[in-house]
């Protein structure tokens, strides 16, 4: 087997987001605020990926990710790739998956919702992964998650 150098360097403490779809990439950097994160950060846009075509990739020198940031990742990116490291080696690997409610995540698309005009966290309950639907579980207004707005 023919030996091909690393694209990305290593990193000994932190977050690797793998698998993004190249086109995700900056709304990722924007959506966990990485723009203000004082560690190293490393992006890898358009790398070659077998099971992708293209990707992109995040590492995050010593940052470590709530859920509630991974279930805000998983609305914009599901089934991204999650490797937490430390010293050098991966102790936890996952796929991102977005759970089956989502608190104070989504805005609801309903103007008339009470979350829109009172100052409560939205909930919407995921009624298809596979379509991406989501339902406000106050009003029970549908939105597909292309269509999401994020809080």
């Amino acid at each position: 087997m023919k030996r091909q150098e690393l694209q990305v360097a290593a990193l000994k403490n932190g977050t690797v987001i793998d698998h993004i779809p190249s086109a995700k990439v900056f709304e990722v950097i924007n959506l966990l605020h990485l723009y203000s994160v004082e560690a190293p950060i490393t992006i890898g846009y358009n790398l070659k990926s077998e099971k992708m075509g293209n990707k992109g990739i995040i590492k995050v020198a010593d940052k470590f990710f709530s859920d509630e940031e991974l279930n805000q990742l998983s609305v914009i990116t599901p089934n991204v790739t999650l490797c937490i490291i430390r010293d050098y080696e991966v102790v936890e690997k996952k796929t991102v998956r977005m759970p089956e409610l989502l608190t104070g995540i989504v805005k609801c698309p309903n103007p008339k919702c009470i979350t829109n005009n009172e100052p409560m966290k939205t909930r919407l309950h995921v009624l298809d992964k596979e379509q991406g639907i989501l339902q406000c579980h106050y009003c029970n207004k549908e939105v597909k998650v292309e269509n999401v707005k994020l809080v």
